[in-house]
């Protein structure tokens, strides 16, 4: 019981770590990625369809994204959902491909972009000690129940506990990196 408990924890605490890498990605850095266009839906046939199933979206050089639509008529489509996407993107069309220049960016967005990433991790850290709250109620609730003793309880909270500093760390270690990133010029 208490193992299941612990493991449903560190499951969902890891989740919460893969959900801030996701956000980081989202948050553009100087260099092309193409995960920065993740999130742009495309109106396919009267229906949303994210980007990655309209087109193929490859870094061409550091700086620059190509984007090649799978159906050339749908081309004028990508160019007005990249536009419309609130990235900052002003695509380049040149008739079989659209070319996406990464502006540099200026130091006021590098803060932005930095203060995003800070709170997406506040996020995280905010999610994980959730989870922690859960598991030790949880583990109450096994006290109250009798099904565990207290000291039973007492290890388990001090694992969740470990657990919960383990994850956290790892948040403040990608926070860092991100940041790194962001202010590299």
């Amino acid at each position: 019981m208490i193992n299941e408990i612990k493991k449903d924890a560190q499951t969902r605490m890891q989740k919460s770590l893969e959900s801030l890498t996701h956000a980081f990605t989202r948050i553009r850095t100087g260099k092309a990625h193409p995960s920065i266009l993740g999130g742009v839906m495309v109106p396919y046939y009267g229906a949303d369809t994210p980007l990655s199933q309209v087109a193929n979206v490859t870094v061409k050089d550091s700086r620059t994204l190509q984007v090649v639509a799978f159906e050339r008529n749908m081309l004028a489509a990508v160019d007005k959902a990249i536009q419309s996407s609130g990235l900052g993107f002003n695509p380049t069309n040149l008739g079989e491909l659209l070319l996406i220049s990464m502006p540099a960016l200026t130091e006021e967005t590098r803060k932005g972009f930095t203060k995003q990433a800070r709170d997406a991790a506040e996020d995280a850290r905010v999610a994980v000690r959730n989870i922690r709250r859960d598991a030790l109620s949880q583990l109450k609730d096994l006290v109250k129940e009798k099904e565990i003793s207290e000291d039973e309880e007492r290890r388990a909270a001090d694992d969740v506990q470990k657990l919960t500093d383990k994850f956290v760390a790892e948040i403040e270690v990608a926070v860092k990196q991100k940041e790194a990133d962001l202010m590299a010029v």
